[in-house]
């Protein structure tokens, strides 16, 4: 056989190399209406931006999605579940495909000094006035979001199957997507085969997107103690059953639940985040409270936690000779996120034909919490990817120099803009047009 020239092997090596061939861009039609349609975006990103709305008063929030999605032809329905809008575009036969975003603010003062920063403040639920910002970014989900039904209500030639738009209230208490459940999204409208989302990330680059197969955030429980003791003089102790020792010893022994009851190959936190007792310097008060937050994946674990704390409160109270049980309870909970590894992998397919491999990467689970994780366990194969947000040099700056940014949650949060809503758009665009039926 002859011999190849050099050049003939570099260039049969270039085209059939893995790596190349997954970065090669492939780009859909469907979005080539993504830059005419910038601008109204960016308006619609800095009104929500500058107009935030705490968990379950969403109402104005809601209406303006809601509005903008009946004029693009979806059956809309409102007050899902509180303030749910659910918005459905049938297209022929096909699959079912529903795509959430969550509408709700945080109570937190914007530091970040933007021209368009919050100012808004709003009553809370124990009737304070506090400052209100979108710190999590659920302004840019719910722009990426309508974007992406605008794409696709504009391209229905592309794609056959039913569309379900869910605006999702109160993703910050936890419970959001399980009142729209109750009320009926997987029963009065059509369910889904598939439920995608997206999330912000404050550690990865705009114009990037990450993703986790499997278990991706945690169950998170919050648990609310009370410790009961004998109060009395602070110079007189023994007269007492001082909570507060009881406290100290209560929250070192929690502590061994991770640490010695626990497989170390299962990841679990629990953390004491308040603890609350007493008066003044000289005084034993009757009681301390603790509040908790617990988290863990599997639910085994999750069990196991929660039975021990329960177990390490009372025996802590009843070696201490406390004069009644401890109180416990768990006030709120959501459960562990889990990305269906099939319909994952089917999504960072097409999302990386479409970005680049080089701008979609594997990343590690998180402990933080997700109510999204109430539309898998109620029987759909789910995935939630995260969108990169940290404009790319200030990344690269922060990334060389060890320094933390500014998290989810923190008055300081401020994504890219522009190029985080682009890739948005893109990535939740794709994710449907690669599930829904084709023509």
């Amino acid at each position: 056989m002859k011999p190849l020239p050099l050049l003939a092997l570099v260039l049969a090596a270039l085209i059939w190399h893995p790596a190349t061939a997954r970065a090669a861009k492939t780009p859909s039609p469907a979005l080539e209406g993504l830059s005419a349609l910038y601008p109204e975006l960016e308006a619609l990103y800095l009104d929500l931006h500058q107009n935030p709305e705490l968990s379950l008063r969403e109402e104005k929030t809601a209406a303006k999605l809601a509005e903008r999605l009946a004029r693009l032809g979806f059956e809309v329905t409102q007050k899902v579940g509180g303030h749910g809008v659910v918005a459905v575009l049938r297209n022929g036969k096909g699959p079912t495909v529903l795509l959430r975003t969550d509408l709700d603010a945080l109570p937190v003062e914007e530091k970040t000094g933007l021209p368009y920063a919050s100012k808004v403040t709003a009553k809370d639920d124990t009737g304070q006035t506090v400052s209100v910002m979108h710190a999590c970014g659920h302004d840019v989900h719910m722009t990426a979001w309508f974007g992406t039904a605008t794409l696709l209500a504009r391209s229905k030639d592309r794609w056959r199957g039913t569309l379900v738009m869910v605006g999702q209230p109160a993703e910050e208490k936890g419970n959001g997507a399980r009142r729209m459940l109750e009320d009926g999204l997987y029963k009065r409208f059509p369910k889904p085969d598939f439920a995608v989302a997206l999330h912000n990330s404050a550690t990865a680059a705009a114009g990037t997107v990450e993703y986790v197969s499997g278990y991706a955030l945690a169950n998170v429980d919050s648990v609310d103690v009370t410790l009961y003791g004998k109060g009395g003089h602070g110079a007189y102790p023994h007269t007492t059953v001082d909570p507060i020792v009881l406290a100290a010893r209560t929250i070192l022994a929690l502590q061994t639940l991770v640490s010695r009851e626990k497989s170390p190959l299962e990841p679990a936190v629990l953390t004491v985040g308040s603890i609350h007792g007493g008066t003044k310097n000289n005084i034993i008060p009757d009681e301390v409270k603790l509040q908790l937050t617990v988290r863990s994946y599997k639910p085994e674990v999750r069990k196991q936690l929660l039975a021990g704390i329960e177990r390490v409160v009372g025996a802590e109270a009843m070696a201490a000779g406390a004069p009644r049980k401890p109180d416990v309870a768990i006030t709120e909970g959501t459960s562990a996120t889990y990305n269906d590894p099939e319909l994952t992998k089917r999504l960072i397919g097409a999302v990386a034909r479409v970005l680049g491999a080089e701008n979609v990467r594997e990343t590690q689970p998180v402990m933080g919490g997700e109510d999204f994780s109430e539309y898998g366990l109620a029987g759909v194969p789910a995935a939630i990817l995260w969108l990169g947000t940290v404009e790319p040099k200030r990344h690269a700056e922060a990334r060389a120099a060890g320094e933390t940014l500014p998290s989810l949650h923190s008055s300081l949060f401020a994504p890219d803009r522009e190029r985080t809503i682009r890739t948005g758009v893109t990535t939740l665009t794709t994710s449907a047009l690669e599930l829904l039926g084709k023509p």
